[in-house]
């Protein structure tokens, strides 16, 4: 597993598995034995996935010492004061079972935002959370949080797949230091990006599969990924990327296929963003 240096020092591993959608409690903490198994150490929930208990037990009954795991989850929209996130964390660690978070992210930049990051302030600062950083954060919300944050997001957690690459994002998250992370990598099942033919050729010149050719770009690109699956093959199979690297030709090749095409909802939609206030 290759480990990625955050700006705040700490070592985040560069592939992990999400959880999203995972409420099933077998197939969620199967996969989470699976995952171990095979070598995984970082996990990713959030509060409104409403899994973060059978995370937590999952990783409380493995053999796997605290101090090996990376854990993140995320405070969620409808927590928009500075006590509220505080709350939400201390329920969110309970749930998990743990003393500490390895990093905990703002989910979206809805209402209160810049109090929430006070919040992760304290929480960092008081040693509870390792790293704090954001998700689905675009530029102008990035440029007002850093109006006022003490303290600069290690992380930024945004959909980023070869239909939606986020070049413009990436070179700007780049040049701040702060950690570009992938959430969604495969497409979510949507737009085809896993039948792509650019994407194919790839994966039979390395005898891979696309899904490992996916994600093999985003690591030579700098990105940290977090596939789902609940699938025992497939979790072993996006874990095995690190015997293999694309040429120069073939990571400009995947560049050209970028359409730009967001697959979930848009950051910079208000209407969403005040609607998920009432999401629970």
């Amino acid at each position: 597993m290759e480990q990625y240096k955050l700006n705040d020092g700490k070592m985040i591993p560069q592939l992990g598995l999400g959880v999203y959608l995972i409420e099933d409690a077998n197939e969620l903490k199967d996969s989470i034995s699976n995952a171990l198994k095979d070598g995984y150490r970082h996990f990713d929930t959030a509060a409104i996935y409403h899994n973060e208990e059978l995370v937590g037990e999952a990783l409380a009954d493995s053999d796997v010492k605290r101090e090996d795991l990376f854990i993140t989850s995320k405070v969620w929209n409808n927590n928009t004061t500075y006590d509220e996130t505080i709350a939400a964390f201390h329920e969110s660690l309970k749930k998990l079972k743990t003393d500490y978070l390895d990093l905990y992210l703002i989910h979206w930049p809805s209402e209160g935002y810049q109090e929430k990051w006070r919040a992760l302030e304290s929480l960092y600062n008081d040693g509870l959370v390792k790293s704090i950083g954001v998700s689905n954060f675009e530029k102008p919300q990035m440029d007002k949080l850093l109006t006022t944050a003490k303290i600069k997001p290690a992380v930024d957690q945004v959909e980023t797949n070869p239909y939606f690459q986020q070049k413009e994002l990436h070179e700007y998250l780049t040049n701040l230091d702060i950690a570009h992370e992938a959430w969604g990598p495969l497409g979510q099942g949507k737009g085809a990006v896993l039948e792509d033919p650019t994407l194919l050729k790839i994966a039979q010149a390395h005898h891979k599969s696309v899904a490992q050719v996916i994600l093999r770009w985003n690591i030579q690109r700098d990105v940290i990924v977090i596939p789902k699956s609940i699938h025992a093959n497939r979790i072993a199979e996006n874990i095995d990327i690190f015997d293999f690297e694309l040429s120069n030709d073939e990571m400009l090749a995947i560049a050209n296929i970028d359409k730009n095409q967001r697959g979930s909802e848009n950051p910079n939609d208000n209407d969403w963003l005040n609607e998920s206030l009432n999401m629970k």
